[in-house]
Order: structure tokens, then sequence, then C-alpha cells
């Protein structure tokens, strides 16, 4: 299968804010090293209740299932998950608008 683009949507635990930011910064570099993503410059924002949205792209079906056997991603997984709630799209209020807007967001 082709690439996949994704979404990503992390809203941080009381006080993580700092934590997230930190491990997202090795997120993307993570994936990139185990070969998982595209070379597509990933993009990143923030909804008004402070979920981190991240996109990015897959290089296909096959690395999005081989994340799940990497130890190197997992880590990264798992500490997301000890400090963040892994939100949907449709949990955010701009989701509800044509058009939503989001602030930028840099690691």
């Amino acid at each position: 299968m082709s690439a996949l683009i994704t979404m990503a949507l992390y809203q941080p635990n009381m006080g993580k804010e700092e934590q997230l930011n930190s491990v997202l910064k090795n997120h993307i570099k993570t994936l990139e090293a185990e070969d998982l993503i595209t070379s597509r410059e990933p993009i990143r924002a923030q909804a008004a209740d402070g979920t981190v949205i991240e996109i990015f792209e897959w290089k296909s079906d096959q690395a999005k299932d081989a994340a799940h056997e990497s130890p190197a991603v997992m880590k990264i997984w798992n500490e997301i998950m000890e400090i963040a709630e892994i939100k949907s799209l449709s949990s955010l209020d701009e989701a509800n608008h044509p058009f939503p807007n989001f602030a930028p967001y840099s690691v």
C-alpha cells in the first residue's frame, strides 16, 4: 500500500505540557531513524483545549504496523501515554466547524 497521512492527538495531563514537548522532540526523529515515515515535513499544531496534533506520513501500512514492533518507537509511545491522553479528532471543538483552525506548535 502507498503512504498514509496520520494525525496523532495528545492532550497533556495537568502540569505535563513541558514533559510532553520534550518527548515529542524525539518522536519524529525516532520514526525517521526506524525508516517508518516519509521525508514529508511533519506539521504540529495545538487545539484550544491544549491538545497537541502531530501530522506525519507513514511510508506504508506495513511501516505503521512495524512501529508496534520497534522497541525504540514503543518506548516513546509509552512515555507519551504516561503523560498525555490520546484523543480523537472528533473530541476537539474545532472538529465541529468547517475549515478548523489550530495554533502552530513547535517542539
